[in-house]
């Protein structure tokens, strides 16, 4: 029986100081090409029992955008972590976190 392999190709392009000016994605079951302002990759290296990681933005993520960035992902770490390990207190306690760090990173989102 044969498993499918599906691939996902990212396209940075860098500008004269090798700063990212474009991230582009795309996959062999996606419709279309994706372009995003920031990425965050990360690996589990079971050998080193380390995590590699891939942290790029371009230069027109503003720092609002950033702060959001990091906002949605800790609430995500935090959804993915309880489903992967059912530690379902941790979970609540890395949301708590988030919610600290937008009530002062984004005060918008007090309205």
């Amino acid at each position: 029986m044969s498993k499918k392999v599906s691939e996902i190709r990212i396209h940075v392009q860098l500008d004269e100081n090798k700063v990212p000016e474009r991230i582009e994605w795309e996959a062999e079951d996606a419709e279309s090409l994706g372009v995003s302002k920031a990425m965050l990759l990360s690996l589990w290296d079971a050998n080193e029992l380390n995590t590699m990681r891939i942290d790029l933005w371009t230069k027109e993520m503003t720092t609002d955008e950033m702060k959001a960035f990091f906002h949605q992902n800790f609430l995500t770490l935090a959804d993915t972590f309880e489903r992967a390990t059912g530690e379902d207190k941790m979970a609540a306690q890395m949301r708590d976190f988030a919610a600290y760090f937008a009530e002062h990173m984004l005060p918008e989102l007090k309205k």
